[in-house]
């Protein structure tokens, strides 16, 4: 059995940034991650300035951007035969004024790291949080099953960020208000040719919405289409979702 101060079930950049903090503060935290890595492609790639502002207020900015990334101040879009500015980052201050599109696994792994030099820091990969343990009506930690088998952790505040379908989340009980969405996208990369440009630009035309990011060495494109998922009270992860919290700790 672990005993700790607070417990994030989901080792995605939610958990992972949580996690992080909380232990930078002192608290001590259990971060718990199902998968044996973080290799995911196409999972929030894209590292925003007010993210960006974060990590410099935290002093790892500099060595955040010495990783692989591309920076995209500013968004275009055809609308037809009109081309139009959709968005210019480059008003913003420096030198949090742009997009860097990094690999979601890289942005982990360096949280990763960083919780790693902190002793309020725990991350234990290859562990699925099974079921909650509750008592006297109160959350007081999870059930989990890691490499050497069941493991039982125990805490004060237990955080579900396992994902848009939530084991947690509905062993606790809690109904998400699922507004649905018509549309759904199709993620896939393409080779880049020099001949290409360089811009991250979308297209937008009646029905149909087509979308190119530029990530060096190739194209990551996003099909937009209509997804009749969208009619269904339990919409796939097109879906705009909101909950209560998990927990009172």
């Amino acid at each position: 059995m672990i005993s700790t101060r607070c417990c994030v079930v989901g080792g995605g950049p939610a958990g992972m940034m949580l996690g992080f903090l909380l232990a930078r503060a002192g608290v001590d935290v259990v971060v718990l991650e199902k998968h044996a890595d973080f290799l995911r492609d196409f999972r929030g790639d894209t590292i925003h300035p007010s993210t960006l502002n974060v990590m410099k207020e935290l002093g790892f900015l500099d060595e955040f951007l010495k990783l692989p990334h591309q920076k995209v101040f500013e968004l275009e879009g055809w609308f037809g035969d009109s081309r139009a500015k959709l968005v210019d980052f480059s008003h913003l201050p420096a030198p949090c004024n742009f997009i860097a599109m990094t690999p979601q696994w890289d942005f982990l792994n360096f949280l990763a790291a960083k919780g790693a030099s902190l002793k309020t820091f725990r991350l234990l990969m290859r562990t699925t949080a099974e079921s909650l343990i509750e008592e006297a009506g109160r959350i007081v930690g999870v059930n989990a099953r890691g490499p050497d088998g069941p493991l039982a952790i125990r805490a004060d505040l237990t955080v579900a960020a396992d994902g848009r379908h939530s084991l947690l989340r509905e062993a606790a009980g809690l109904r998400t208000i699922d507004l649905g969405a018509p549309m759904d996208v199709l993620w896939f990369r393409a080779p880049r040719q020099d001949s290409d440009g360089a811009e991250t630009t979308g297209r937008f035309d009646a029905g149909s919405v087509f979308i190119r990011i530029n990530r060096g060495a190739y194209w990551q494109c996003g099909a937009v289409m209509s997804s009749p998922r969208a009619r269904s009270p339990r919409c796939g992860r097109a879906a705009s979702r909101r909950s209560r919290p998990m927990s009172r700790g």
